[in-house]
C-alpha cells in the first residue's frame, strides 16, 4: 500500500467572507464544497480546490467566527507549500500578489505570503512530473495556476520520532533533511520538520488543524488494520459522506488524516453546480433550516464574476 501525497489540509478561519474572497478572488481556487464541520455543525466547513475538487488540491477551512490569531507551534503545520508550473509563474504569482496588497518574500526558486489571518504559502517549482491540479479563473492565466499541493512543513522537537513512524508504518522515504515522502502511482506530496520555537503554539484564526494523506477506498480498511498491528491509536474509521477518513497524531503531534477518494462532492451535485449551496450529510439533513440560519451568508464567487462579466 502507498499513501498518495496530501489529500487535503484544513485550517481555520474566523472570517469565512474575507477567506472565501483570499482563496478565490486572489489565489484562483474554486469553491468546490459547502458544508459543515460534521463533529460541530454550527460552523462552515468550506473546501477550495481546483476545477474537479480532487484529493492533492482542497484547501479547507473551519469558521469559528471572530477567532483570535491562532499561532504555530510544537506538532503544527506552520506552512503550506503549493506547485505551480515554471519560474515564469513565480514572477507572476510575485507580481499578482503585491498588486493585490499580499507582501511576499522571494527566495530562489520560490515566493513566500500569507493569507489574511496569518497563515503561511509558499510557490515552488515542482520536479515531480505530477499532472497539475488546477481551476480556472479569468485573471489567471492556466499556465500559471496553482496546481496543487507539494508538501507541507511543520515544528518538531524529535523529527526523527516522526520519520521512523512515517517509514515504518505509513511507507514514507527520506527526502532530504528532516523531510519525508509519500509517493503512489500517481502522485506524491512530503512533510518537513523545523525546529519548533519555544513559544507553545495556540490553535485558532489562521492556523493549520489537520493534514490529510490520500488513499483509495478499496485499501482504506487495510490502512486501518496496518494501524492496528502497530500499535496506533486512531480515530478508527469514520464515514465524512465524500470520503472516508481515519485520523491519528504522529509522534511530534501533527494531527494526521487519512482520506481516500471516493465518493466525492458530485454526489450531492454535478460538476458544473459545485460550490453554489449548502451540501450536508444525510444525517444532517432534518436540520437544514436550522445549521443554515446559524452560518454566515457567503456569495456565489462565480455567479457574481460571471455577473460582472455580462
Amino acid at each position: 500500500m502507498q499513501l498518495h501525497g496530501i489529500h487535503h489540509i484544513s485550517a481555520i478561519t474566523g472570517d469565512a467572507r474575507r477567506n472565501l474572497d483570499f482563496y478565490t478572488r486572489v489565489l484562483g481556487l474554486r469553491l468546490v464544497a459547502k458544508s459543515v464541520n460534521q463533529d460541530d455543525p454550527t460552523v462552515y466547513h468550506l473546501f477550495y480546490a481546483d476545477e474537479e475538487g480532487r484529493p492533492g488540491s482542497e484547501m479547507t477551512f473551519f469558521e469559528y467566527p471572530h477567532a483570535i490569531p491562532g499561532r504555530p507551534g510544537a506538532g503544527m503545520v506552520h506552512r503550506i507549500v503549493w506547485r505551480v508550473g515554471s519560474p515564469a509563474a513565480l514572477d507572476f504569482w510575485a507580481q499578482r500578489l503585491e498588486a493585490l496588497e499580499t507582501p511576499v518574500t522571494r527566495t530562489p526558486g520560490a515566493v513566500r505570503f500569507s493569507d489574511p489571518e496569518g497563515l503561511d504559502h509558499e510557490l515552488v517549482v515542482p520536479a515531480s512530473g505530477d499532472a497539475p491540479l488546477a481551476a480556472e479563473h479569468p485573471d489567471i492565466p492556466a499556465r500559471h495556476a496553482l496546481q496543487g499541493f507539494e508538501g507541507v512543513r511543520a515544528y518538531a522537537h524529535d523529527p526523527q520520532a516522526s520519520g521512523a513512524l512515517l517509514e515504518r508504518v505509513l511507507g514514507a522515504t527520506p527526502a532530504g533533511d528532516a523531510t519525508w515522502e509519500l509517493r503512489g502511482a500517481d502522485r506524491g506530496g512530503w512533510i518537513a520538520y523545523d525546529p519548533a520555537p519555544a513559544e507553545r503554539g495556540r490553535q485558532s484564526g489562521g492556523s493549520v488543524h489537520h493534514v490529510a494523506w490520500g488513499t483509495t477506498a478499496a485499501e482504506h480498511l487495510r490502512w486501518q488494520e496496518r494501524f492496528e498491528d502497530a500499535g496506533l491509536r486512531t480515530s478508527g474509521i469514520i464515514d465524512r459522506t465524500y470520503f472516508k477518513s481515519i485520523y491519528f497524531r504522529e509522534p511530534s503531534g501533527v494531527l494526521f488524516e487519512i482520506a481516500d477518494d471516493a465518493p466525492g462532492f458530485t454526489i450531492d451535485d454535478p460538476l458544473p453546480e459545485l460550490g453554489r449551496r449548502i451540501i450536508l450529510p444525510p444525517q444532517l439533513e432534518p436540520r437544514r433550516a436550522e445549521i443554515e440560519a446559524r452560518l454566515t451568508p457567503l456569495p456565489d464567487p462565480r455567479a457574481e464574476r460571471a455577473a460582472a462579466a455580462s
